[in-house]
């Protein structure tokens, strides 16, 4: 009872504009449903362990067959239980992890995500020379390319709540495939420590409707 009170009670402070738990794309969905497994899995695995500790604690078998017996729940319990979460957890991420990467499509649009520090440079092959700073414009409800790299040192792109994190390399182009379900704001984070200037290194991404980025892309908005 106390167990899943402190569950309960750390999860509510899982919410928020940087929450994971509250995503608004399908790769950010698949990261999510992947995490509640793992927390699952990991809860179950618990569960049984704190069992056969408290077996551990009873008196000791007296019989062969009850020997035996504790025999069989340690081996069932305490291996092949474990084994079985942690083996199917482990495909489930391979899965996942296949489903996320970038494929070839006629939907899909490319974004160039250019790191410094501190500050992110965004530039749209679809509209040569715009360029926005610190702020990600993409259309909602299609998959977008953000090829992403540096200009300094090692950086990291992320939007928890629409898709998963890309390291950005000095040299070296990223490709990190994410969607967003409906128009609106998303907060971004660099997620790798790179300087002082670290803790206020952010930017924005807005997803509009197809009219509104049209709009964007002949310049009407920015």
């Amino acid at each position: 009872m106390s167990l899943t009170f402190l569950t309960l009670f750390t999860l509510g402070g899982c919410q928020g504009e940087l929450s994971t738990l509250s995503p608004a794309g399908p790769a950010a969905r698949d990261i999510a449903t992947l995490w509640w497994g793992m927390l699952v899995g990991a809860l179950l695995i618990l569960s049984f362990v704190m069992l056969l500790i408290l077996m551990a604690f009873r008196r000791p078998a007296k019989t062969a067959d009850e020997a035996q017996q504790v025999r069989v729940w340690i081996v069932n319990l305490g291996l092949i239980f474990p084994v079985s979460i942690l083996l199917a957890l482990l495909v489930y991420g391979l899965v996942i992890g296949e489903r996320l990467l970038p494929r070839s499509s006629a939907e899909v649009i490319t974004v160039e995500a250019e790191a410094s520090r501190w500050s992110w440079t965004f530039s749209y092959p679809d509209r040569p020379g715009l360029q926005t700073q610190d702020v990600l414009h993409i259309p909602a409800g299609r998959p977008v390319d953000i090829e992403i790299t540096s200009t300094d040192v090692i950086h990291s792109f992320w939007v928890p709540r629409v898709a998963g994190k890309m390291d950005a390399v000095p040299g070296h182009v990223n490709v990190l495939r994410i969607e967003a379900d409906r128009p609106g704001r998303y907060a971004g984070r660099s997620a790798e420590f790179s300087g002082s200037g670290y803790a206020s290194f952010g930017f924005t991404l807005i997803a509009h409707d197809p009219t509104a980025w049209e709009s964007f892309l002949a310049g009407e908005t920015g």
